[in-house]
């Protein structure tokens, strides 16, 4: 029996004696305390009340490779190899990766309900509560090599952008290269890895993490400001639904990307630029530019004017921050 199974039931937010749920498990009451103590391992709080047994307050919102799929289009489905529903993984970025090459010019799908070696950009931690966000990854193969990539993180964070604001987020924001933004904070991260020829196909793996539900997690370990979709909306949120949308919105850019490029899509990332003609500054090293936001140019790398002219950055270890927020 895993501790899985346990939070399966748990999961309705209601409270289970120890004698009832070592019956539904088939173990004893002293392997049921044990259970509950690897459950709290995970991060995940429970209630304990003698005479009631266990809750979960508020329960859980337990991923679903079923009802996600369900909840997926037809024509989104057809773009994908499989998808797989992990409990508790290092990474879901390594797993696509390592299931890359066997999709077949399909897309395989890897989502966990947490992460434990998660990373964003530049190796920083991705904090991952147990199911309460989303954490997934993309595979998708190119022909082209890397010159075809040219801007996708851009094209990606525009279409998550879009399913976001169908959901009533309407301040959603774009920060380049790899964030969104709502409130100025940061709600979501983007995440590319390739592998294979630089210059001929290659594998691609789009990670994507998501805010969705840890208002009440110790988030102390997050050195940047946050905010959830559930605090915006002030309401819960089906996490299988949210991403059944979110594929339908990501497969169908990663399969048209070689034809369509970032010329499709760049013109609405400049329109949700959270910096656009604002002051910021662009750290390099130890090297630090002031300027206005200027936007993208056509292969994805910003644009900052500053008193000597029109500066280009691309990516790697670029760090872009708004001048009055970072107090310059």
């Amino acid at each position: 029996m895993s501790e899985q199974q346990l939070i399966t039931i748990l999961s309705d937010g209601e409270f289970h004696s120890g004698e009832a749920l070592g019956l539904a498990l088939g173990i004893s009451r002293s392997a049921v305390w044990k259970q509950i103590k690897k459950v709290e391992a995970l991060g995940v709080s429970l209630e304990s009340v003698k005479g009631r047994g266990y809750c979960l307050p508020g329960g859980l919102n337990l991923l679903s490779e079923e009802a996600i799929l369900s909840a997926m289009s037809v024509q989104a489905r057809a773009l994908l190899h499989r998808l797989d529903v992990e409990e508790v993984i290092a990474s879901t970025n390594e797993q696509a990766m390592a299931q890359a090459q066997t999709a077949s010019g399909l897309s395989y799908v890897c989502t966990a309900e947490q992460q434990t070696g998660g990373k964003g950009r530049r190796g920083r931690p991705w904090f991952s509560p147990y199911a309460r966000n989303l954490y997934f990854s993309v595979t998708r193969q190119f022909a082209g090599g890397a010159a075809a990539l040219e801007g996708l993180s851009l094209a990606v964070g525009v279409v998550v952008s879009d399913v976001l604001a169908c959901y009533g987020l309407d301040e959603v924001k774009l920060k380049w290269p790899n964030d969104i933004l709502c409130e100025q904070k940061k709600l979501a991260g983007i995440l590319l890895e390739m592998t294979g020829d630089a210059a001929g196909p290659c594998q691609v793996v789009v990670g994507i993490g998501l805010n969705v539900s840890m208002s009440a997690i110790d988030s102390s370990s997050i050195d940047q400001p946050w905010v959830d979709v559930e605090a915006i909306l002030k309401q819960r949120i089906d996490r299988n639904s949210l991403l059944a949308a979110l594929l339908d919105a990501v497969l169908p850019l990663l399969a048209a990307y070689e034809q369509q490029g970032l010329a499709h899509y760049r013109q609405r990332f400049i329109e949700r630029d959270a910096y656009i003609g604002k002051p910021v500054y662009v750290k390099l090293g130890d090297r630090v530019v002031l300027g206005d936001c200027a936007g993208i140019d056509g292969s994805g790398a910003l644009l900052l004017d500053t008193d000597t002219g029109r500066v280009t950055f691309n990516g790697g270890e670029v760090s872009l921050r708004g001048v009055h927020a970072a107090g310059v």
